[in-house]
Formats: C-alpha cells, sequence, structure tokens
C-alpha cells in the first residue's frame, strides 16, 4: 500500500523543474497557468531566480505548488503511469495545498491564488526581526514540551511548529523566547540550529494571518478528494469539503503533526511512501521515522520513468 506525500517551504531551489519545463508542453501550460492568475512570472522566479525573490513566502509557496503538481501530472498523463494501491495523500504545510490540487478536490488555479495570499498574510502577521524558528535535533517531542514548560511565558512565545520525528522538532514564536531557548538547549548539550525563514509559521502568532485566510479559503470551491487527505492538524484522514476548509484555516497557526501522520498511515498499511515535488526532505523524514517501510522522491525524467 503506497501514500503519496508533497513538500513544503524549505524544498524549494532557483531552477527546479527547468528540465521538466524544458521537455514537456503540459508543464510549460500550467506554469503559464500559474503565471496568468498571479498577473506576474512565477515561472521566471522559479527558473531563474534570484533566490532572495524564491525566498519570498509569497513566492515560495505557490512555487512548490507549480512544481508538485507538473511532476504529478506528468506521472499521470504524460507518462500514463498508474500508481497502484495508493491510500493516502499527505502535505507537510503547504504540501497540503498540492494535496488537494492532486486529488481533485481544488482547482489548480485557486490553490495558487490561495497560496500566494498565504504566503503574504503569513509575512505580514508579525514584524519583521519579531519572530523566528529553531530546529531542535535528537530530542523528542516530550523532552522539548519540558523544556518549554521550563522557559516560561516571561520572553514571549515559543511553542512547537512541527514534530517531523522522533530526532527533529521545530519551534517558533517570539525571537526573544526561541533565543532564550536556544541558550538552554546549548547549556543543556543540546543541538539546535535557526531556520532561515522570514516569519514565526505555525505558532499562535499567526492567528491574525488565519483571520485574513477565512473568507478567501471559505469562498473557494472544494470538492471530496479523490484520495483520502491525512491532514497536518489532526493526523487523520480528512474527506469532507466544510472540514477541509475548517483545517486549513487552523493549520496556519497550528503544529504540523507530521510524525503522527506518518505513523498513522503505516499503522492503516501503507509500506511505500512516495514523495512529489522539489527536495528530498520528506522522504528523508519517513527514513527517521520509521526503518520499516520505504520512501523515494520523485522530481526528475529518470525518476518519473522508474516509478512502477
Amino acid at each position: 500500500m503506497k501514500a503519496i506525500l508533497f513538500p513544503g517551504q524549505g524544498s524549494q531551489s532557483v531552477g527546479m523543474g527547468k528540465e521538466l519545463y524544458k521537455s514537456f508542453d503540459k508543464v510549460k501550460k500550467i506554469f503559464k497557468e500559474a503565471d496568468e492568475k498571479l498577473e506576474y512570472s512565477i515561472s521566471k522566479i522559479i527558473l531563474e531566480g534570484p533566490d532572495s525573490d524564491l525566498k519570498l513566502t509569497k513566492n515560495t509557496q505557490p512555487a512548490i505548488l507549480t512544481i508538485s503538481y507538473s511532476i504529478f501530472k506528468l506521472i499521470t498523463e504524460e507518462f500514463n503511469i498508474k500508481i497502484q494501491d495508493v491510500k493516502y495523500f499527505a502535505g507537510h504545510s503547504l504540501g497540503e495545498y498540492s494535496a488537494l490540487v492532486s486529488s481533485s478536490s481544488l482547482n489548480f488555479s485557486d490553490a495558487v491564488y490561495l497560496l500566494n495570499e498565504r504566503g503574504k498574510s503569513m509575512q505580514q502577521a508579525v514584524p519583521e526581526g519579531k519572530g523566528s524558528m529553531l530546529a531542535v535535533m535528537g530530542l523528542k517531542i516530550d523532552d522539548v514540551e519540558k523544556y518549554i514548560s521550563e522557559l516560561g511565558t516571561e520572553k514571549g512565545i515559543c511553542e512547537i511548529a512541527n514534530d517531523n520525528s522522533d530526532n527533529q522538532v521545530i519551534l517558533s514564536g517570539d525571537k526573544s523566547a526561541i533565543n532564550e531557548m536556544n541558550i538552554i538547549l546549548k547549556k543543556n548539550k543540546k543541538k539546535s540550529i535557526f531556520l532561515p525563514v522570514s516569519a514565526p509559521f505555525h505558532c499562535s502568532l499567526m492567528k491574525p494571518a488565519a483571520k485574513e485566510m477565512e473568507n478567501k479559503i471559505e469562498q473557494t470551491n472544494f470538492a471530496k478528494p479523490s484520495i483520502s487527505l491525512v491532514s497536518n492538524v489532526t493526523a487523520e484522514p480528512i474527506n469532507q469539503p466544510n472540514m477541509i476548509k475548517n483545517l486549513l484555516i487552523k493549520q496556519i497557526y497550528s503544529k504540523v503533526r507530521w510524525r503522527e501522520s506518518v505513523l498513522f498511515m503505516i499503522k492503516n498499511g501503507v509500506n511505500e511512501f512516495i514523495e512529489i515535488g522539489p527536495g528530498k526532505v520528506l522522504s528523508g523524514l519517513v527514513k527517521r521515522i520509521s526503518d520499516k517501510v520505504s520512501s523515494k522522491s520523485v522530481n526528475s525524467i529518470d525518476e518519473i520513468k522508474n516509478l512502477k
């Protein structure tokens, strides 16, 4: 049994998808649709950069969707590969939009618009330089939660943004609180790395962004997905359009329960994970979560051809 995974922010790189864009009219058409919806050339930013433009959240999010969806369409339509036994789709943060588009729940053009707006809202929710994110390595989530409770709230918000695997937990919040947490972790000989992000994603500081996105998501048409989507917020399948909308709004300020999502899929019969989109982040996380399953990433012509 298989699950298809779609990556989130951090997987982008200038020139991603260039080989696919040059080789297939179908990909050119998808890029053109994204450009027309956004009324600027996201395809130029994807293919040529500069990196500083691609890293802007309002560009990163629709860019990763555009690549992920292009690869999915090539697999299913250009190469006519029937990916058998797919039980679940799941996406990491913005990757949920790629999963929804690929499962015919959400129109690609609508998703491009929503992710551009989502990126802008998330960027504007917290003044630049006020928020921060920190990756903590080698600690399980329960241990990280103990450190958070010891830190207290004097320095501001410090919350778990991503529970990625048993040895990678991402923290998000006020810069002062995250800096203090980093000092505490270093004193205790724990490894932590600041993330090069422009805003503190997936924590309660993002509630203004969720409020900003509420109407836009509510007014968008969603259908029941053709394949069950495992939600970041609940780590369980969601199929009803109203529930999908509700959780996409909540997801902006909620913890991404990635480790639990992967474990849920494994428990329910998945033994092979296929990551579709730029980078190899999610297939790497799956390997850390369980050594009993296989995982691979697909983002080149050769990798598509080798897909069975």
